[in-house]
């Protein structure tokens, strides 16, 4: 059995562990607050824009635009958005379970986030390009990746780009979500969203509502670079609602689990301390004993 004094030291040092994930667990959930209201603020400007586009994909040839134009794929270039900070519990690694399932010799990789860089490095992946990103991302800051994964796409490098992110759904659920970015289809085009309104579903339904000048060719060759920027702002906002959700959720397991060993340790201590009483009044008695 350890000693009362090693007793006194790990539980010392516990507390004092408690005390800094509590700090951790305090900021992380200002952060959240402030990154989940950023997060979703964006999705009814994304519910209109998705039907714009759907509405105008209703009235033209979609194979004219090159963003649209699908093709046999044999070189896939996926967008990675991870952290650049640990101490998020599972965030980071769901993530990196679904990379593991690309095909390494078709696949390319961008990264945003410096545990995303770090672990595609470790598994000697094809990563051709590294964005940073500041700990509160602006539109512009996330337009010059999406530039770059336009770019390669129209050029024919590749042949399809995805984006793989955690998903955020809730404060205690994140889910690694995989989603073709290009050719736009599918998720963006049938009018899907992380959040349906059927008011506005109706709503927007009815097509004469929209009136496209000077015509809806010339709108959809220029709402759809537009509309991929977005589509990687917002991504990059969940992904930052994500890691602060994650990391306050999992500084306050720590927290807790802390304070539990510490009445673990406090428990074992004061069993510890009156086994050490109790041998104490035994020798006391013993002695007596002999003396007399």
């Amino acid at each position: 059995m350890p000693s009362t004094r090693d007793i006194r030291r790990r539980i010392k040092s516990v507390k004092n562990t408690s005390q800094i994930t509590k700090a951790m667990q305090m900021v992380a959930a200002s952060k959240m607050r402030k990154a989940q209201e950023v997060a979703t603020a964006g999705h009814p400007y994304a519910r209109v824009l998705n039907r714009v586009l759907v509405r105008l994909s209703e009235r033209v040839d979609s194979s004219c635009h090159s963003l649209l134009a699908k093709r046999e794929v044999h070189k896939e270039l996926v967008l990675l958005l991870s952290t650049d900070k640990g101490l998020c519990g599972a965030l980071n690694t769901n993530l990196f379970r679904e990379v593991i399932t690309f095909d390494a010799g078709k696949t390319q990789f961008v990264s945003l986030g410096k545990k995303g860089t770090q672990f595609l490095s470790r598994m000697k992946r094809n990563l051709i390009a590294e964005f940073p990103l500041s700990e509160k991302p602006s539109f512009l800051q996330t337009k010059t990746v999406s530039k770059f994964l336009i770019e390669k796409f129209l050029s024919k490098e590749v042949d399809k780009v995805s984006v793989l992110f955690p998903r955020f759904v809730n404060t205690l659920t994140q889910q690694p979500l995989k989603m073709t970015l290009l050719p736009l289809s599918g998720y963006h085009l049938e009018g899907k969203n992380l959040m349906e309104d059927k008011e506005e579903d109706v709503a927007l339904n009815d097509g004469s509502l929209f009136i496209f000048e000077p015509s809806p060719d010339e709108v959809l060759d220029a709402i759809l670079p537009y509309y991929i920027h977005f589509d990687v702002f917002q991504m990059v906002l969940d992904t930052r609602a994500s890691e602060h959700s994650a990391r306050m959720v999992a500084m306050k397991n720590a927290t807790d689990n802390a304070k539990q060993l510490v009445k673990d340790l406090t428990l074992e201590y004061n069993k510890a301390r009156q086994a050490n009483i109790t041998t104490e009044l035994l020798e006391i008695a013993t002695a007596q004993i002999a003396v007399e």
